[in-house]
């Protein structure tokens, strides 16, 4: 690898800039730490070959670098091991569904998507670039990161809003011979899964035996209930703001309609809270409130996890009245559900063995890799481990890999 992504220092970044935004002044908007933690950006590039002399000038550069090349035209395989490609990920975005900001554009997306990466370095070791897109097209954002493919190892996908978030992961999965990862999606399905295996195994319970709501049909919910069918769960239905989505709905998107034929075997119809009564696992990824008297009627001893941010669908306080495991999505809650925990492993995982794609087999090793760092430390309040955890990306990354060559998508 010839550079590495690195968290560059305050001091490096000028402070003579005069303009003003939103009325206010750089320097008022940096008496706010957030503002002032990302003053100038939260990365830089540095090199990693020193280059001292014309002796280092003429390895990493003009001549020597001239040999390089020609061997990779002869042996393409040979890029991966004499640039960073095989090592750096692009994560890639439109700027429509950033966080829980809605569109706000490409350059907005921007402080996101450079957290990301840092976050790959941060708990992967992987290196990652922020590339956000002036276009919202499907083909038009497909046709661009094929383009830009040649240069990185793995595509992760963030914050483009559904349902075209499902037909640019699938396109490019086709077109791609490289990870292509929406983590969205799958971020959020393998940490959801894994703390549900947590909550069941706490429980003395099977997958098998519990039937899960989801609320939310966008890019985490159909993710999410994908993972729980291929895990064996007993029964899941998904809601949207219409109710349960099901099979006798003749107002379904074509995600939806598939979403009906393999979720929703009781055959429920109505609403989410209809749904709710009797149900062991409430899952929300969709934002709105849940009102106390649906969580009541869940069957004794369930499991809430109410991931929407900063507002769970259900208040904890609330949750922990019926359900024996709570969770959401915020860090000052126990059991976050946090997508940090699933992706830097992932990717170095399929890094690692320069897998050609990320199958459902690598999603679901990740999610039990997970669940078993816990160990026998589970409890109500730890079914799921901290990101801060440093045994996680390593369990992680060792299943992903080992999961890569037994599905036979992996080259080394």
């Amino acid at each position: 690898m010839a550079a590495e992504i690195v968290n560059p220092r305050s001091d490096s970044v000028s402070d003579s800039v005069s303009d003003s935004v939103g009325g206010s002044s750089l320097d008022s908007l940096d008496l706010d730490p957030a503002f002032a933690l990302h003053r100038g950006g939260k990365m830089a590039v540095r090199a990693t070959v020193p280059v001292r002399d014309k002796d280092d000038l003429s390895l990493a550069y003009t001549p020597g670098v001239a040999k390089v090349c020609s061997a990779i035209a002869e042996q393409p395989e040979l890029v991966d091991d004499y640039t960073w490609k095989s090592s750096v990920v692009a994560v890639v975005t439109d700027g429509t569904a950033v966080l829980g900001l809605g569109d706000i554009g490409p350059q907005a997306s921007l402080p996101v998507m450079e957290g990301k990466a840092i976050l790959f370095k941060q708990f992967g070791g992987v290196d990652a670039v922020p590339i956000a897109l002036d276009c919202t097209d499907a083909d038009e954002i497909v046709e661009t990161v094929v383009r830009l493919a040649p240069s990185f190892g793995g595509v992760n996908l963030e914050d483009i809003s559904a349902p075209r978030c499902f037909e640019i992961e699938r396109k490019l999965q086709e077109r791609l011979d490289i990870p292509v990862f929406h983590d969205d999606q799958h971020g959020t399905a393998v940490v959801t899964l894994a703390a549900l295996r947590n909550a069941a195994r706490l429980s003395g319970r099977s997958l098998g035996e519990l039937r899960a709501v989801i609320s939310g049909a966008g890019a985490a919910g159909v993710a999410i209930a994908k993972m729980l069918v291929e895990a064996g769960i007993g029964d899941v239905a998904v809601a949207d703001r219409k109710g349960v989505v099901s099979a006798d709905r003749d107002d379904l998107t074509p995600v939806k309609r598939e979403l009906a034929e393999f979720t929703n075997k009781a055959g429920r119809s109505g609403s989410l809270e209809a749904a709710l009564e009797g149900a062991d696992v409430f899952i929300g990824v969709s934002g709105g409130t849940v009102p106390e008297a649906a969580v009541a009627s869940m069957a004794p001893g369930a499991f809430v996890f109410a991931m929407a941010n900063p507002n769970p669908e259900v208040r904890p306080e609330v949750a922990h009245k019926y359900a024996a495991v709570v969770a959401t999505g915020r860090s000052d809650f126990p059991n976050q559900i946090n997508n940090v925990l699933a992706f830097p492993g992932i990717f170095a995982g399929a890094l690692q063995v320069r897998a050609s794609r990320i199958t459902e087999g690598m999603k679901l090793a990740a999610a039990e890799a997970l669940a078993s760092v816990v160990g026998d430390d589970l409890s109500a309040e730890y079914v799921i481990p901290s990101p801060f955890d440093e045994r996680v990306a390593p369990a992680v990354t060792a299943a992903v890999a080992a999961a890569a060559r037994a599905e036979g998508v992996a080259r080394r």
